[in-house]
């Protein structure tokens, strides 16, 4: 009985989905693909196996722990990917060096990171993003934030909020402080789990003046509008974090260009998980959820990690954290509908034939039955399998 018990499972941190599930997921990912290409951007597709190597070059070794390892034949180590930016990077690296810049990527792929499974999160997730490479200007983020944005608005989203962030604001006040890197490392990390208990007590611990503990205490809770940015120029006392909340400001007028900035709000508290962003980073927030369904920001030195010096921006969407707050909220979920049933009466399989290739030919989805019915059991059938229409031919 076990052993037939064992049979039926899955693996842990992995899902089925149900036909009407997966509908609503192809459904998502369609039109994110239509989306990116509409914006001009190709698509690339990395294997599911990387060497372990690739994966953490230039990483944290925080990293490790979270990754699924396995041997090739060889004795090297090989790992699932995590996430898609660093095997997009290793491609463009290895494969696309004679392809023009700027260089416009989207993927659609499933990632894998061991974690503690919950509601929202898992082992196996699906991911759609782009990755903007060989640009520098704060008009490619602009082009980047304003693409996740579109991209929720076409999954069905309308009540959601974009936060936007600036490493080199947090890394520009910890050096006018010269605060050592560990200590650096600690502080972002806190911050990253927004853990403001333990923020609070490492920067107490600090030999500094309490003028400047109170400005670093200030930091994860940096939030707000336009008003608030032009506030935080008060603790920037360094050229780093000025310049790093100049090119907020031109990403915000460039995203008001967009009629985007109703989405946008400034959190100059976001400290990513991935330590490869150099400049703008955002996440994105609905009612309903406590985690984001969508991140991001600029990389600019993950590409020199491979050998190919690139500066480079992006993001990923979550697509099972989409289909989630859409389900939360009550909303539509953008499924393809099923149009038609087809039955026949007994002699009339060619004609039904004919007939499906027909309609199909029209647009139609559809479905003929696999046996002569009657009207009846074929209205039947229509209804049980959720199609808008009955065809019979008798």
């Amino acid at each position: 009985m076990e052993k037939n018990k064992n049979v039926l499972e899955i693996p842990y941190g992995t899902r089925d989905f149900l036909p009407n599930e997966a509908a609503g997921k192809r459904a998502i990912e369609t039109k994110l693909a239509e989306l990116f290409t509409e914006w001009g951007y190709d698509e690339v597709v990395t294997p599911t196996i990387e060497y372990l190597d690739n994966l953490t070059l230039g990483s944290s070794h925080s990293l490790e722990p979270h990754l699924f390892k396995l041997f090739d034949r060889n004795n090297r180590t090989l790992a699932l990917r995590h996430e898609m930016t660093t095997p997009i990077a290793r491609l463009v690296s290895s494969r696309l060096q004679d392809y023009p810049l700027p260089m416009k990527l989207s993927y659609i792929s499933s990632v894998f990171r061991y974690e503690q499974t919950q509601t929202g999160r898992q082992c196996e997730f699906h991911q759609a993003g782009v990755e903007l490479m060989g640009s520098t200007s704060a008009f490619a983020d602009a082009e980047v934030i304003a693409l996740a944005i579109r991209g929720m608005m076409c999954s069905g989203l309308k009540d959601f909020q974009l936060c936007l962030g600036q490493v080199e604001f947090i890394n520009g006040i910890m050096e006018q402080y010269q605060l050592p890197p560990k200590m650096k490392e600690k502080l972002k990390d806190a911050m990253e789990k927004r853990d403001l208990v333990a923020f609070g007590d490492l920067i107490d611990h600090l030999a500094l003046p309490e003028n400047a503990k109170e400005v670093l205490k200030k930091l994860p809770l940096l939030n707000g509008g336009e008003d608030m940015l032009k506030d935080a120029y008060g603790f920037a006392l360094n050229e780093q974090s000025r310049r790093a909340l100049d090119n907020l400001c031109e990403i915000y007028h460039l995203l008001d260009a967009y009629g985007l900035t109703k989405y946008v709000r400034f959190d100059l508290g976001i400290i990513r998980d991935f330590n490869y962003y150099t400049g703008m980073v955002f996440e994105a927030y609905t009612r309903g959820l406590g985690f984001p369904l969508c991140g991001g920001g600029r990389y600019d030195h993950l590409l020199s990690d491979f050998g190919s010096a690139c500066p480079a921006t992006g993001f990923a969407l979550g697509i099972e954290r989409i289909l989630l707050a859409l389900e939360r909220q009550n909303l539509k979920k953008p499924v393809r509908p099923k149009d038609i049933y087809l039955g026949y009466a007994q002699g009339k399989a060619g004609d039904a034939v004919k007939k499906a290739e027909e309609l199909r030919c029209q647009g139609d989805v559809v479905e003929i039955a696999l046996i002569p019915q009657t009207r009846e059991a074929a209205a039947i059938s229509q209804k049980d399998k959720g199609y808008k229409e009955l065809v019979y031919l008798s």
